[in-house]
């Protein structure tokens, strides 16, 4: 008896209004829920529902709705449901048309956007494809802006993310696995790859870790990359984040993986290498010499960034014989008016310069710059004339927080700013010993982590010479992307996946 139940609760019913008030009952008289009923024969009817807001209303009309009455006034009394049914599944001109008989095939398709009918006496529903989810259009990217180059950016829409892919790689070998994370919000998920040149093992793995994830709610890219992360206690980042579509169809013709998420503009791609966090797109579109050049200011900037405040600490606290002597009395004649330790002095201008960076972030756009940078102006100026910082500490503190600019991923610039204070401390306990100690542990830590069982610190750690014509330096275009070196990379990929396991 409790099998019959079981079975009749998972099961659509054969009754138009049984359903629709199990539907109410279940979606809590929703609003947005609409229900519209058709008699046609006697007593019976046909139901048309869907959420308002996340269709496309013209499409329902114009191909649904208007068919189906058209329909129902030419049919006679005798039509039985089973054929009726058959008739509206043919005559509805949407793509794609699907029954179901399980109860919750029909409240996923409601909620995803589709349209639902129920048919009296007929114990199958039938799903149209006819969401649309509201979303802005395709604009120039905001976090990850270049002079040459393409100038769209994903959306907050999947299936427009998705078909921004598939304009730039036109390959039958192109593949899309699809599934929904999270127990509340449903999101859908899509993992993308090209057949023969990503790993099948990665594969696997990525569609593995993404529907072992158990969590309520999926609102960002980060929630998914956070739980499958190898590492999750690292602050550096095991997967690339970007807004551009030119930089994860280059990664996918490279054999990696994307992972579209509904909902967010950011496509996360995997597996990922440290020195990818400083290559930036346009470094594709210029001479190699010159976006050579450049990625080796945006490296040194990275360490600028992390040690310039660390350093100045070590130097004018634990070792002053080695700044020189005319350095050394104008350095200590600008301390002689400033009351507080060096390592005081610098820490209040570094946690001002945080404060003005997110100031300048929140502010409104026409405005926000403007503050941050009058901001800083003002205030390292009158700290200076009160007494309460020396002109060198502002000089340091500003070069420090100017070199994060050049950075292409905030991810990368998140971790040098972290890392920066840690340093700071370590270099007022005991000076360069303490940077030096630090330093061990970083390149120790970076060498120990994995993305998806690729070496993060490669092609350094281990040390590949082939790889390095991509890495610190860019090789001319015709000498990186060409048709052997990717099955070589997906064979390194996949040994490398298969030692990650192990």
């Amino acid at each position: 008896m409790n099998t019959e139940k079981s079975n009749i609760f998972r099961s659509i019913q054969d009754s138009v209004d049984d359903n629709i008030k199990r539907l109410e009952n279940e979606l809590g008289n929703s609003a947005d829920l609409s229900i519209r009923k058709l008699k046609f024969t006697g007593d019976k009817n046909v139901a048309i529902i869907h959420f308002d807001g996340i269709v496309d209303e013209e499409s329902i009309n114009n191909n649904v709705v208007n068919r189906i009455i058209k329909l129902l006034n030419e049919c006679n009394t005798s039509v039985t449901t089973e054929h009726l049914a058959d008739k509206i599944f043919q005559i509805i001109s949407i793509t794609s048309v699907k029954y179901v008989s399980e109860w919750f095939q029909l409240i996923d398709s409601l909620l995803s956007g589709d349209t639902i009918i129920l048919i009296d006496g007929n114990q199958k529903a039938i799903t149209i494809a006819t969401r649309k989810f509201q979303s802005r259009s395709i604009n120039e990217p905001t976090s990850q802006t270049v002079i040459k180059g393409p100038k769209d950016s994903f959306t907050e829409n999947m299936g427009t993310n998705i078909s921004l892919i598939r304009s730039r790689i036109q390959n039958s070998k192109l593949r899309l696995k699809q599934t929904k994370v999270g127990d509340i919000t449903k999101t859908d998920v899509g993992i993308m790859y090209i057949e023969g040149i990503a790993d099948k093992d990665m594969v696997k793995e990525v569609i593995s870790r993404v529907k072992r994830i158990k969590i309520d709610n999926v609102l960002d890219s980060n929630y998914i990359e956070g739980a499958i992360k190898d590492h999750r206690n690292t602050i550096f980042p095991l997967l690339q984040n970007s807004e551009r579509p030119d930089v994860v169809a280059g990664n996918l013709l490279e054999g990696k993986i994307a992972i579209f998420i509904q909902g967010t503009p950011f496509v996360l791609t995997l597996p990922v290498y440290f020195v990818q966090f400083f290559h930036s797109p346009e470094d594709y579109y210029e001479n190699n010499v010159f976006s050579s050049f450049l990625r080796l200011v945006r490296i040194g900037t990275f360490l600028v960034n992390m040690y310039a405040s660390a350093i100045y600490l070590a130097l004018i606290t634990h070792h002053h014989g080695l700044i020189p002597t005319t350095l050394m009395v104008t350095l200590m004649a600008q301390r002689e008016r400033v009351p507080f330790p060096a390592i005081i002095e610098l820490l209040l201008m570094e946690l001002a310069f945080e404060v003005l960076r997110e100031a300048g972030v929140r502010m409104p756009r026409a405005i926000g710059p403007a503050v941050s940078i009058v901001g800083a102006l003002i205030l390292g100026q009158a700290a200076v004339e009160a007494g309460f910082v020396s002109a060198a500490i502002v000089i340091i503190v500003a070069t420090s927080a100017i070199s994060s600019f050049t950075l292409p991923y905030t991810s990368v610039v998140n971790v040098a700013r972290g890392l920066r204070f840690i340093l700071i401390f370590c270099s007022a306990f005991i000076g360069f010993y303490g940077i030096l100690l630090f330093t061990l542990c970083i390149l120790l830590h970076l060498c120990s982590l994995r993305s998806f069982g690729v070496p993060y610190f490669a092609p350094f750690s281990p040390l590949r010479i082939g790889a390095q014509k991509d890495s610190l330096i860019r090789f001319p275009i015709h000498s990186l992307f060409m048709r052997q070196s990717k099955v070589e990379q997906s064979n390194e990929m996949q040994t490398n996946t298969s030692r990650g396991q192990k």
